[in-house]
């Protein structure tokens, strides 16, 4: 896709989401009776997610040459994404501290959502438990991206072990990556399209609660999306500045696509081809380091995630009028971390796995009934950051050394060292 076709189509997708938002608001009864058009959109995504993610983990570890490389690449691409995400953290606790969003919330009756009531009971052990699937071929079935990555992991590094016998399996998985970019292309053309009907249907389906984005729950929505924003607009492009050597509001307008699209799905995974096509193609990341380190972050880096999760656990102490002490704040920075790695980059994941961090300090879990409903609104903020941390990955991780032949200077060339 050509530069001017992509600027094309990222003005379209913005034009788009502009007149679904001021068609669900106005219109509503037309966007409901037209989803279809925003189903179809995603689900064309969702059909290229796992075999593009498949074979891009499987090609870009072939690639690396020495096995021994991948395990340094692992290594160094989880430490920045666990280092980002807590990062993402610190800013949501130190924000909800100061702000106070709990204070003179009325509590009012509120039960426990259906999608959290099926998953009280999972905890850390069942995500580790679920790396490994029982079936690789009903894990794929079932959109389960974590255990495929782990497969494609062994599957590429033994493939990389054979070596010249393997040969024409690297090459299948290289032609069959190539063929899944270009039904991406061909799927971002309607993009536009969809994107208006997605939010268009979006804001008709949750008319009733955007007066709550603005009176009882509004200072905890301005907080969360404060913490977003100071992320996403400060942290993350001074990391991409510094560590991957990007100027990043270049860098950011060519994610517009891949931005848009995570806004509109609230889905990373979802969001994943079109992520994957912006980072290697429009900003030029080495796809070496795209083509492993984009799948990975899809399904463990979740800062937005990780804030969200960390700022709604105070906020409903607040509520309740329940001192959580600094102790248990460093439980909750902990848990927040470690849940997000878990949550699949699916909608409302990140409401899911916050049964974890509240568990963890004894709030109730009626408390994710208050924050609920306007869940739909953040739920997109916050994969909007997931997928800005995940392309600000692939270019930090683009300049290890092993990746990078040039001689930059930049902190990450002296912190893991570079050719």
């Amino acid at each position: 896709m050509t530069g001017k076709s992509g600027n094309i189509i990222l003005i379209g997708m913005i034009a788009g989401a502009a007149l679904g938002v001021m068609g669900g608001l106005w219109l509503g009864d037309v966007f409901l009776a037209t989803a279809f058009i925003g189903t179809i959109f995603l689900n064309a995504l969702n059909m290229v997610v796992i075999p593009l993610v498949v074979a891009s983990m499987i090609v870009g570890i072939t690639s690396l040459g020495d096995i021994s490389k991948l395990g340094r690449t692992s290594g160094k691409t989880i430490l920045f994404y666990m280092t980002t995400t807590g990062m993402s953290v610190f800013v949501g606790l130190i924000l909800v501290n100061i702000i106070h969003p709990g204070s003179g919330v009325e509590l009012w009756q509120t039960e426990i959502p259906e999608m959290v009531k099926s998953s009280d009971k999972k905890g850390i052990i069942d995500v580790i438990i679920g790396l490994v699937p029982k079936n690789v071929f009903k894990a794929a079935a079932e959109g389960k991206i974590l255990p495929l990555i782990v497969f494609s992991l062994l599957l590429g590094g033994v493939l990389s072990a054979i070596g010249e016998k393997a040969r024409t399996v690297i090459s299948f998985f290289e032609g069959f990556s190539l063929a899944m970019m270009k039904i991406v292309h061909l799927i971002i053309y309607i993009a536009p399209l969809g994107v208006m009907s997605l939010i268009g249907t979006i804001i008709a389906q949750n008319r009733d609660s955007v007066e709550q984005l603005v009176s009882g729950l509004g200072w905890y929505s301005f907080t969360v999306i404060l913490g977003l924003s100071i992320h996403g607009l400060i942290t993350l492009p001074l990391l991409l500045k510094y560590l991957g050597n990007r100027k990043p509001f270049p860098y950011f307008l060519n994610m517009g696509p891949a931005l848009t699209t995570a806004f509109t799905t609230a889905s990373s995974s979802a969001t994943l081809p079109i992520t994957i096509e912006s980072v290697e193609v429009k900003n030029k990341v080495d796809s070496r380091a795209a083509s492993f380190v984009l799948p990975l972050g899809a399904t463990i880096n979740m800062d937005g995630t990780a804030l969200y999760e960390a700022v709604a656990a105070m906020f409903i102490a607040q509520i309740w009028g329940i001192e959580l002490t600094f102790g248990q704040q460093v439980i909750i920075f902990l848990t927040a971390t470690l849940a997000s790695v878990g949550a699949a980059g699916i909608p409302h994941a990140g409401t899911v796995m916050m049964v974890m961090v509240l568990n963890a300090v004894g709030l109730p879990l009626e408390g994710i009934g208050l924050i609920f409903a306007i869940d739909w609104f953040l739920d997109r903020c916050r994969t909007t950051v997931n997928v800005w941390g995940d392309s600000v990955g692939a270019a930090v991780i683009a300049e290890t050394k092993e990746f990078s032949n040039s001689g930059g200077g930049t902190i990450l060339s002296r912190l893991f060292g570079k050719k």
